[in-house]
């Protein structure tokens, strides 16, 4: 792939190395009978149940954009441009280095109860991380010019006239600082999306349901019955693995229900496992699929096969049925004995024995957009609508999602969503209300709306742009990739080489060559971020 050549970043990128070097090492050490089984079968079978034309000067914005800054080669060589719980460590280590503090946690920081021994630090503010590299601090960041023409000269033969973006493309470019569109070729055009939907709920499910929201799995005791019932809290994160990494942890649910149970006298327990949460069909519209498990309220490990933990993989066919019965060895480890587990609901009358959590909801979305996690896309879609009231199916979620973008005031025209992952090929999206997402995070009104940037994967460095932009703008583009048969998107933030903060959202279908859609795209973010 061949993409314009950059000016290399020669002020910060030797000062950043050698900060980065020197922290390191502090960094790194971080029913006993029938009668419950006949109640569980009764309740399994009951039914379940304008805004922005306002000026942007939001500062945080151009610590989002700038990761070319904070992400310099050798500080992502020193430190790794992530660890286990989705923190940028080469932003957050830069800023250890310069003794600043702030930025968010995501609920893991010292003093709060979910802390364990070798969390990560808080990911810095974006004043600090600027003015260790000598970018803005106070003012904010340069408004774009404005010369609309110039970038039309620059985007159309990459855009408008490239064969490799197929038969139907549009995009648009704004002005992060103002929320001016400098650029638009049919950008009110809705196409399909792919991933890029992603953006959409991320933005959804951050204002539904605020950035302290927890996704909590459960374990129940029907005081009549005896029966214990592991209730999912739609959280695709929950992990059955020894090693939880900071996330909502299986084992730790069946040792924490098992001491209440030993409280209780109680040694024998018919299992039954509680997936009402969400409504409707569990299968995708796609099918079985490695991209893709079952959407249910009850899952460990995204129903994984293998030890991975992003990207496509084999899936279980069950997925709450297995990690109901991982749930059961994990109690007869700790002296429990639980009959093979089948499917109910908890009564109102249960009492709760013990709960996990998973991280808040900022860092959810920063893995889902970082490593364009479809799973935890239709969880956080699926939450999105039983916050807002809306039947927790997959026509329930894209309801709700158009509703929250409505409500925002975001130009919601044409666009149609049929789930949360943009994996339906039927999902469609303008160029504008993309870049009209974007402005929305940027808006120094919606802080919890940050992740939308900071989860962006960041060119050569993290999630789907890993393995991109090795010649070109190499951590200046932060950007949502969007992948399917015919379908090739991409938007998401760069900053300019003088300062101006721009939004972007290309979209390409009926392509028939996914590499060389891919790589006109890349071209024209990479032209953005040219001198």
């Amino acid at each position: 792939m061949t993409v314009p050549e950059l000016r290399p970043w020669r002020t910060a990128g030797p000062r950043v190395a050698r900060a980065a070097g020197a922290v390191r090492p502090r960094l790194t050490r971080f029913a006993r009978t029938a009668k419950p089984r006949v109640a569980r079968f009764a309740r399994a079978t009951a039914p379940q149940l304008a805004r922005i034309t306002r000026p942007k000067t939001w500062q945080y914005t151009a610590g989002a954009a700038t990761a070319g800054l904070a992400l310099a080669a050798g500080v992502v060589t020193a430190a790794g441009p992530w660890d286990s719980t989705g923190q940028r460590t080469a932003e957050r280590d830069r800023a250890v280095a310069l003794d600043h503090t702030g930025g968010t946690d995501h609920g893991r920081g010292p003093g709060n109860s979910g802390t364990a021994p070798g969390s990560p630090r808080p990911a810095p503010s974006a004043g600090p991380v600027l003015a260790g590299l000598g970018g803005t601090t106070t003012g904010g960041v340069k408004a774009a010019p404005g010369d609309r023409a110039a970038l039309a000269d620059l985007l159309d033969p990459l855009l408008k006239d490239a064969p490799a973006l197929g038969e139907r493309r549009a995009a648009a470019v704004v002005d992060l600082t103002t929320g001016k569109r400098l650029y638009g070729l049919d950008s009110g055009t809705a196409l399909t999306p792919a991933s890029t939907t992603k953006i959409a709920t991320a933005v959804a499910a951050l204002t539904a349901l605020g950035p302290d929201h927890r996704l909590t799995t459960r374990t129940a005791l029907e005081a009549d019955t005896g029966e214990l019932v592991l209730v999912g809290g739609g959280d695709p994160t929950l992990t059955a693995r020894e090693d939880a990494q900071g996330l909502a942890s299986l084992r730790t649910l069946a040792d924490k229900t098992a001491a209440a149970l030993k409280k209780r006298d109680v040694r024998k327990v018919t299992l039954s496992y509680d997936t009402t949460l969400y409504a409707g069909t569990d299968l995708h519209p796609i099918g079985v699929n490695e991209n893709l498990a079952r959407v249910t309220a009850l899952m460990a490990d995204e129903g994984r096969t293998d030890d991975s933990t992003s990207g496509p993989a084999p899936r279980v066919a069950d997925p709450a049925d297995v990690a109901a019965r991982a749930f059961a060895g994990f109690l007869k480890q700790h002296g429990i004995t639980a009959s093979p587990p089948g499917p109910s609901k908890a009564t109102g009358r249960a009492a709760t024995l013990a709960t996990v959590s998973s991280p808040p909801l900022p860092a959810l979305v920063e893995r889902m957009l970082t490593n364009s996690d479809n799973d935890l896309a239709e969880a956080l879609a699926r939450h999105t609508a039983v916050a807002t009231g809306k039947r927790a199916d997959f026509a329930g979620a894209g309801a709700a999602i158009t509703a929250r973008l409505k409500q925002l005031g975001l130009p919601v025209d044409g666009a149609r969503f049929h789930d949360g992952s943009g994996l339906d090929r039927t999902d469609l999206i303008t160029p504008d209300l993309l870049t009209a997402l974007l402005t929305e995070a940027a808006d120094p009104s919606r802080p919890q709306l940050r992740p939308v940037l900071t989860g962006l994967p960041v060119a050569h460095f993290t999630g789907t742009l890993a393995g991109r932009y090795t010649d070109g703008a190499a951590g200046l583009v932060r950007a949502k990739t969007g992948t399917l048969t015919g379908v090739n998107t991409l938007a998401g933030t760069i900053t300019t080489p003088d300062g101006h903060l721009l939004g972007f959202a290309f979209l390409a279908n009926a392509t028939t060559d996914p590499w060389a859609a891919q790589t006109t795209l890349d071209r024209a973010a990479t032209a953005l971020a040219s001198p």
